[in-house]
């Protein structure tokens, strides 16, 4: 994290010394917040460590939006960081137990979204090769992508043929694990304008959160991503039709038709047709541009990710995988089992 945190200072052409706000988040640390202040020497202002899991980071810039604009602090730090690849190859986190359902013998969290696949499935007639096209675009956009730990290409066939883990969802509709680590800067539009760079707005930001566990959603098949869109795109005066990208959590392949569906792109039930008619390079709307936690990277939490490239996309440096003319695009983020939400609008700063 700290890593990360200087080398998103020197991209904005600010000094450690600027930052007086740190909003940090990873599962090894109770007090992320803390923990990272004191490595880089840092006596903040305005400090956050909320978790509501892959939310977090995207909730936390919005956290940090709010900070500002009350003038608690003026340069914000966003960070998060895992060796989880390193430290057991296998998902490391701080989730709590979960009583009602440990007896049974899930494989947390991936259980759980079995069970929502399920259930999308038989609410709505999504088909397992409507669920493999977003592991098929997913790679699609990491063939373009250099820092991409899985850039070969995938078929529908390839995913269909992985072996399963936990029925419907099989390996290639499961995330990588991976170490990684990454920070966003945050200041006032003045103060950014000031700067010898190209900075990105946040135009909307909202979050929401309805259970903590599977057996409290109310529905296995809409989240409160609803809540925390509207909440965005109210406060940018925007809508999902003005959006030219999306970035949206793929830990697990049905996580990206929930979204688009709960996000206002299509209408519930919708989201496999939708994901299958492409969200690809070339697309209407391209998602999760960089590859996504399934071919890109995934250590643990991967919010953090989507909010850099949507600034990248945004601000024009994605080369190959670069969208046309992106002047606005959306980040949301789920956090534990479709549990924690978090979204963001963030447009071309002009």
């Amino acid at each position: 994290m700290a890593n990360a945190s200087l080398r998103a200072l020197q991209d904005a052409g600010l000094q450690l010394a600027d930052v007086d706000g740190v909003f940090a988040v990873t599962p090894y640390h109770w007090m992320t917040s803390v923990a990272l202040a004191d490595q880089l020497g840092i006596q903040p202002r305005a400090t956050d460590s909320t978790n509501i899991g892959g939310a977090s980071a995207v909730s936390l810039a919005g956290h940090a939006l709010r900070a500002i604009a009350l003038g608690q602090c003026e340069v914000a730090l966003v960070a998060y960081g895992s060796t989880q690849r390193t430290d057991t190859g296998k998902l490391v986190t701080g989730a709590e137990s979960l009583p009602f359902e440990a007896p049974y013998g899930p494989q947390y969290p991936i259980s759980g979204y079995a069970m929502a696949t399920q259930r999308h499935m038989f609410e709505f007639g999504t088909t397992r090769e409507q669920l493999a096209s977003v592991t098929v675009a997913a790679s699609q956009w990491a063939a373009l992508n250099p820092g991409a730990l899985k850039r070969e290409p995938i078929s529908i066939a390839d995913v269909l043929a992985s072996p399963l883990v936990s029925d419907p969802l099989r390996k290639l509709d499961i995330c990588l694990v991976t170490n990684g680590a990454g920070a966003v800067v945050l200041t006032h539009r003045e103060r950014a304008r000031r700067l010898d760079r190209h900075p990105v707005a946040i135009l909307g930001a909202g979050e929401s959160h309805s259970h903590l566990y599977l057996s409290s959603m109310r529905s296995l098949v809409a989240t409160a991503a609803r809540q925390s869109s509207s909440a965005a795109y109210e406060m940018a005066g925007l809508g999902p039709q003005d959006m030219d990208f999306a970035q949206i959590y793929d830990a697990f392949t049905i996580m990206v038709p929930i979204g688009l569906e709960d996000l206002g792109f299509c209408t519930k039930g919708d989201g496999g047709p939708f994901v299958q008619r492409g969200i690809g390079p070339g697309s209407p709307l391209p998602v999760n541009t960089s590859g996504g936690g399934l071919r890109y990277c995934h250590p643990g939490m991967f919010g953090i990710f989507a909010l850099i490239e949507a600034v990248r996309q945004l601000r024009g440096e994605c080369g190959v995988r670069q969208v046309r003319d992106a002047r606005i695009g959306v980040v949301h983020g789920f956090g534990g089992i479709f549990a924690g939400n978090a979204t963001v609008v963030l447009g071309r700063d002009s």
